[in-house]
């Protein structure tokens, strides 16, 4: 189960090498894994038998695993010990490699810089924000919806996920609704490992690539900064004074963030909810029966999927933690996956139970000064979509298995063929 673009991993096979491998061994930043759906296991075993376990080999060097939910929440909420700052790696496993030229943005820097960034874009999705862009999403979600084709099969990914979740990010960056692929694109981009047959194949395509997007935000920000200020974000960042003067390769950083931001969580999740949905036909029933249940059922999908898989940080001391010895400049991988997974907060937390006593009580979000900026929003469209979906359709059927990405980051669909069926 070595690191690599491996196909055909089975979960049988993913279970009988995690627990046939010494405990040392275990390495579940393996993106093979991530695509077979197949690094359950390797969570489980180290939730029992290692919570806090260090994998000594590694394609991006050594690196601490911290799976158990109150042990994240640990790490996540003590930022003077455990960094995010880019310049000591930043927030993913990749991140500081000497063949990498680290981008600075908010969720990649520590306090005070941090909170000053950040505070410049909340604006954006308030409660008052969020009230008035919801008329503008229903109006939207209900075009999609209405323009898929009946009885026919398709993908859902495509014409539904990308499609609501690129239109509100063209929105939230004032930028034209035709480019509104471009941005997710450019998302998708940001994240993919370059690899023969994927979404960029090398590096240099990929730079090449990164030199259009940046071409392109470049173009809005000059728009903006001359022009009265209005509640997008490019315009908060112009004329905000924390950062109307930032540095250029600053300024496209925290575009990178909103980017994959605005684009990974919610999109992967409305996936992630047609497939949870037709995995647990009961619930789905359920919600059928009673559409009171969507807030409950959109929190129990963000929790089950999971979208980003996890988030780093670096010890900037010596730490002893759950009797482990952390070094100063160790990497420190917070698993929300695993955390959301972990039996002794979550009661049967590997059942999808839409209508459960506590369905906010997760992790995908993350915790204290990183939490996700824009969590109230992923939820508004995310609400907003089964709304319109069950005043619509009797069922949204999954007719194959889904394509996954082929990252242990981004955790996310790359295609789900669904049908919907004619009414009789």
């Amino acid at each position: 189960m070595a690191d690599g673009h491996v196909t055909g991993i089975t979960r049988e096979q993913a279970r009988a090498e995690a627990y046939a491998l010494p405990l040392d061994k275990l390495n579940p930043a393996q993106p093979a894994l991530f695509e077979a759906d197949a690094m359950w296991p390797i969570f489980e075993r180290l939730r029992k038998e290692d919570p806090v376990h260090y994998t000594a080999e590694h394609e991006f060097g050594p690196y601490w695993s911290i799976t158990k939910y109150n042990d994240i929440m640990a790490i996540d909420t003590d930022h003077h010990r455990f960094s995010s700052d880019f310049m000591k790696g930043g927030i993913t496993l990749g991140g500081g490699q000497a063949n990498m030229d680290p981008l600075p943005m908010f969720i990649a820097m520590d306090p005070p810089k941090h909170d000053v960034q950040r505070k410049a874009v909340t604006p954006a999705v308030s409660p008052q924000a969020l009230h008035d862009m919801a008329p503008q999403i229903r109006e939207r979600a209900g075009g999609i919806l209405d323009g898929l084709p009946i009885g026919q099969e398709f993908d859902w990914v495509d014409l539904v996920s990308k499609e609501l979740t690129a239109m509100t990010l063209a929105t939230l960056f004032d930028a034209p609704q035709e480019d509104r692929r471009k941005i997710t694109y450019w998302s998708d981009v940001v994240t993919a490992a370059p690899m023969p047959g994927g979404i960029v194949e090398t590096g240099e395509q990929k730079m090449a690539i990164f030199s259009e997007y940046h071409a392109y935000f470049t173009g809005l920000w000059n728009a903006k900064v001359n022009a009265p200020p209005r509640g997008d974000l490019i315009s908060m960042l112009a004329h905000n004074e924390a950062t109307r003067n930032m540095e250029p390769r600053e300024y496209f950083g925290n575009v990178v963030l909103l980017t994959v931001g605005g684009n990974d969580t919610t999109r992967n999740t409305i996936s992630g909810s047609v497939l949870a949905l037709n995995q647990n036909p009961d619930q789905y029933a359920k919600l059928r029966a009673n559409p009171g249940l969507i807030p409950s059922m959109v929190s129990e999908t963000i929790r089950w999927q999971t979208p980003l898989a996890y988030m780093r940080r670096t010890a900037v001391e010596d730490v002893e933690f759950r009797g482990k010895l952390i070094r100063a400049g160790d990497k420190v991988v917070m698993w929300y996956v695993s955390g959301n997974r972990d039996e002794e907060v979550i009661e049967n937390p590997n059942a999808y139970i839409i209508d459960r006593e506590r369905p906010r009580q997760h992790i995908s979000f993350g915790f204290g000064i990183h939490r996700c900026v824009g969590n109230r929003l992923a939820e508004l469209q995310l609400t907003i979509i089964w709304e319109e979906i069950l005043k619509r359709f009797p069922e949204v059927i999954v007719t194959g298995e889904p394509k996954r990405v082929y990252s242990s980051f981004v955790k996310g669909y790359e295609t789900l063929p669904v049908m919907i069926p004619r009414r009789n």
